[in-house]
């Protein structure tokens, strides 16, 4: 389930908002990339691509035991439509990001977009690139893209806000940007979706320096 966070991403102490949305207990984390700065001269959002294809590379060599069973990855498998919402709205400076705990079953494991619900990043955020399959694939939850029937509430919920109170993608992202900190779906033998808090911390720790890093 994805969790939100609230972060003044250009602060110079970066706090959490709490009159926008309630956030989770936890770390504020915020990216300079997030904020239109980078250490060389390449474009914000061409630097963002880069830094998901490394965070994913990152992820990939990681391995996780009992009663993790399956892991997704949706940097990968969805990396066409992923690195579309990266190129067409992650650049310029922003002034609030939101960041989500981990994907969601039918968002963006579905679309490879934080909070990914079918209909919003189709026909509001106009991403539509094919999504291929997991390497290992849980029979009870299959990946079908644009093709999945169900609803993924919380990022309906979410952009469905942004789309009332902003109108255009346009006007939203100008300022404010979404993220997801851990973008990989574990899953138990049976189906039954594991949030990173449930790992043990061992196998979190290198988790969270990949994630960090990407953030950082």
């Amino acid at each position: 389930m994805d969790r939100i966070f609230i972060v003044d991403a250009c602060a110079r102490n970066a706090k959490f908002q709490p009159s926008i949305l309630p956030p989770l207990n936890g770390d504020a984390r915020l990216t300079r990339r997030a904020c239109g700065s980078t250490s060389s001269a390449m474009p914000a959002s061409d630097a963002l691509i880069q830094a998901a294809r490394d965070l994913d590379a990152a992820l990939k060599s990681l391995s996780f035991g009992p009663p993790t069973a399956y892991v997704y990855h949706p940097l990968d498998y969805a990396r066409a439509p992923h690195e579309a919402y990266l190129a067409r709205y992650g650049g310029g400076k922003k002034r609030v990001v939101f960041v989500g705990m981990n994907p969601g079953p039918f968002g963006m494991t579905q679309t490879g977009v934080p909070f990914g619900e079918i209909s919003a990043v189709r026909d509001w955020l106009d991403i539509r690139e094919p999504v291929g399959r997991p390497e290992r694939e849980h029979p009870k939850r299959r990946v079908s893209g644009f093709d999945c029937k169900n609803s993924e509430v919380s990022g309906r919920r979410l952009w469905g806000l942004f789309k009332e109170r902003f109108g255009t993608p346009e006007a939203f992202f100008k300022d404010h940007f979404v993220a997801n900190y851990c973008p990989l779906v574990f899953m138990e033998e049976g189906g039954k979706n594991r949030t990173p808090d449930k790992l043990p911390a061992a196998e979190m720790a290198p988790v969270e320096a990949a994630c960090d890093a990407y953030l950082g």
